[in-house]
């Protein structure tokens, strides 16, 4: 067997195509409810952000508490391109990346000389003002009373089936978005896999290991955490266009912080700079939210408790697996060797 079949052939590589099977006949399969269908969507989903955030946490060692605010960017320029203009979805994806990378850029230039807390302040004070901006602004958005009315994602059929045919909506069911989210999650991967394995991914991870070293091997700082804070914002606004189509309705109240943080979790869990990790992250929390969501009131409990079962879980995991449960290798050496050093470590006696 040559080497390029057995590198195919990989236990690693023999999963993800197990994985990859299983979830395309996922519907077809037998008792596979429209609430199964629903909360794997929504995973995917999760997936989709949490691989777009993990560039400026995980490639980059930035802090960023405002994606959210991105996140609901997409979202509102999806429904109101709807609403207002009946574009396609089609038409609107690329208009998503393109106003989310705007916004990616106009935050990050001028904010990403910060480091550390500072920076992660002012992407959360940027959160929150996106989050106003759409409560207030009732004018463009509505405020709290919504955006109603934004059509499902359709496919116009009709120079094969005469009149036009809805492929997506209500009246169809959750299975078409369940493949429209799942070819958005591969193409997702994709990119996000020939970007870690390029030149700007390479110096990325140059930049979270090592700033100075960095910069005497010519990697300019600001440009490169730009073009990262751009591309991050531009799937997270990608993210809110497919979301925008498939509930149909927006408020500003599904784009608080909690969002963010929740994202954020999904990362550290599964491991940051870890792409298969990340989807991990993302696929453990949002099933245990929807499973605790059932289970804690038929115990009594009200739902919002499923929140400190969340804090819990991020308590042992950074005492047990600091470095996420699928880290990659040079993070988990970094914190194995922190973790022996402070072993080492022996706080000297007091002599008076």
């Amino acid at each position: 067997m040559s080497q390029p079949q057995a590198r195919f052939l990989s236990r690693g590589n023999l999963v993800r195509l197990g994985l990859l099977a299983l979830t395309l006949i996922l519907p077809l399969l037998p008792y596979v409810s429209e609430y199964l269908i629903h909360v794997v969507i929504l995973i995917l989903l999760y997936m989709i952000l949490a691989l777009g955030l993990n560039i400026v946490p995980g490639f980059n060692g930035l802090l960023d508490l405002g994606y959210v605010g991105f996140y609901g960017i997409g979202a509102y320029t999806s429904g109101l391109l709807t609403v207002h203009f009946g574009l396609s979805y089609w038409a609107i994806i690329p208009l998503a990346f393109i106003n989310g990378a705007i916004w990616g850029i106009l935050l990050g230039a001028p904010t990403l000389r910060l480091t550390g807390d500072y920076f992660a302040i002012v992407t959360f004070g940027f959160s929150e003002l996106v989050c106003l901006v759409l409560t207030n602004e009732i004018w463009l958005t509505r405020g709290p009373l919504g955006l109603p009315g934004i059509d499902p994602v359709s496919i116009d059929l009709s120079l094969v089936h005469g009149p036009k045919w809805e492929l997506m909506g209500p009246e169809v069911g959750e299975v078409p978005y369940y493949y429209l989210v799942l070819a958005m999650v591969l193409m997702t991967v994709f990119v996000m896999n020939r970007i870690q394995n390029s030149r700007l991914g390479r110096a990325w991870f140059a930049i979270r290991d090592d700033e100075l070293a960095a910069v005497s091997c010519g990697v300019n700082l600001l440009t490169y955490k730009v073009i990262a804070f751009a591309i991050s914002a531009a799937f997270g606004a990608v993210g809110g266009s497919f979301f925008a189509r498939w509930v149909t309705f927006l408020s500003p109240d599904m784009f608080k912080f909690w969002e963010s943080f929740l994202i954020l979790c999904m990362i550290v869990l599964g491991g940051m700079g870890n792409i298969w990790g990340v989807m991990i992250g993302a696929a453990v929390l949002v099933s245990l939210g929807e499973i605790l969501r059932e289970v804690l009131p038929w115990l009594g409990l009200p739902a919002e408790v499923r929140f400190l079962a969340f804090g819990l879980i991020m308590v042992i995991v950074m005492r047990y697996r600091p470095a996420g449960l699928m880290p990659i290798p040079s993070v988990a050496r970094q914190m194995e060797a922190a973790r022996v050093k402070r072993k080492r470590v022996k706080t000297p006696g007091f002599k008076a």
